[in-house]
């Protein structure tokens, strides 16, 4: 055995997050004994103790946030008291993982360590441009404190796990790491869970063509972009020859609902919430063109959208906004409007639309470079490269 890892999750429960899932069974294959802190799920992951493939979970009730930043305070100062309560039943461990947003597990590090004990910082997001994105508050005393902790997590973690190469700038400058402190670990769907299955042509709901969008429904993410822009899409370009899924919850969910009314795309758009893998598989499988609306801002130019491998996974043409890291991701599996241009997108919309040879070449792009240069493969052996650094420092 390598030894104990603790990983500390707040942001999803677990297995859910399936990021810190494949980085677990990653550990766990290389011999790692492996513990979990995370919140309950609200339909799914519920049960507050469970050992899954040899995983040790262990979950705490947590409300989600509401309101704005006061709301964010509550719920991250809940779950650190219990993520301290559970981490100091557990023991000591030879590397604590901690998976941010928020920028406080070093807090649960420095409390729990053991001799020997290594911190790795899994920056899922940058924290600061996630205020500013989120709140539009600008640089004010919250956003400043906001930085000190990241600068905190940063002087705590003996290892910095970056999820591309733009974040991984941000530790080398921002945090002061050093080149060989940091390792870029992106995140990758297990084209095992993402396949192909026979088309669901009910989904279409009598449309030729059918419009998927994956994801989480926050502030940031762009759903009111993209109902916008298909709101355009009728307007501009007279097609009314398509029917728009959208798949995920979040903070905005139903304010999402009340727009697309708003905008008379109640009978053209459909939402879904969260569903199970085998409908989602249905959904992406029967979808002719996939969205990601994600407007241009300080933390969306420089974060590797989920939705975007995983709708490359499932050989989808993508239609972006102009994102620095959505490029480096997509390549040819999109075409890029220009950012946070409703009318644009709308173009490329009915562009692909009218271009099943487009699509499926986009497609197939999208699914080679899944399975090759982004693949998980390459991302667990920077993982266990990272490990290997953190316990090696001793």
């Amino acid at each position: 055995m390598r030894g104990r890892a603790l990983i500390l999750v707040e942001n999803l429960s677990v297995p859910m997050d399936r990021r810190v899932w494949q980085e677990c069974t990653a550990l766990y294959q290389a011999g790692w004994e492996v513990h979990v802190i995370c919140p309950r799920g609200a339909k799914q992951d519920t049960e507050p103790e469970a050992v899954i493939d040899g995983i040790h979970i262990h979950r705490y009730p947590l409300r989600a946030a509401t309101g704005g930043p006061l709301g964010y305070l509550r719920e991250y100062g809940s779950a650190l008291w219990h993520t301290f309560r559970l981490a100091r039943r557990l023991g000591t461990f030879d590397v604590v993982h901690g998976c941010n947003p928020p920028d406080l597990f070093f807090l649960v590090a420095r409390a729990t360590r053991g001799k020997g004990t290594r911190f790795v910082f899994d920056q899922h997001d940058l924290v600061p441009e996630l205020y500013l994105s989120r709140f539009g508050r600008g640089e004010d005393l919250l956003y400043r404190a906001v930085r000190g902790l990241e600068r905190m997590t940063y002087r705590a973690a003996h290892v910095v796990i970056a999820t591309n190469e733009s974040y991984k700038q941000v530790a080398l400058s921002r945090g002061g790491k050093r080149p060989e402190e940091v390792f870029v670990v992106r995140s990758a769907p297990a084209v095992e869970r993402f396949h192909q299955v026979p088309p669901d042509e009910s989904l279409r709901r009598g449309k030729p063509y059918l419009l998927c969008y994956l994801g989480v429904m926050g502030p940031q993410d762009g759903v009111d972009y993209a109902l916008r822009s298909l709101a355009r899409l009728r307007d501009e370009h007279g097609r009314t020859d398509w029917h728009a899924v959208f798949v995920g919850g979040g903070d905005t969910f139903d304010a999402m609902v009340a727009l697309s009314r708003e905008l008379g795309l109640a009978d053209a758009v459909e939402f879904t919430g969260r569903i199970p893998d085998e409908d989602l598989l249905r959904h992406l499988s029967t979808a002719d063109v996939c969205l990601s609306p994600d407007p241009l801002n300080p933390l969306n130019d420089v974060s590797t959208m989920n939705k975007i491998m995983e709708y490359m996974a499932m050989a989808r043409p993508i239609v972006s906004f102009e994102l620095r890291e959505a490029r480096v991701s997509a390549g040819e599996a999109a075409l890029y409007a220009p950012a946070n241009d409703e009318s644009e997108f709308a173009k490329l919309i009915a562009r692909l639309l009218d271009d099943p040879d487009e699509r499926r070449r986009m497609g197939e792009i999208g699914r080679a470079r899944v399975a090759g240069p982004l693949s998980w493969q390459r991302s667990k052996a920077a993982l266990l490269a990272a490990y290997e650094a953190a316990v090696g420092s001793r």
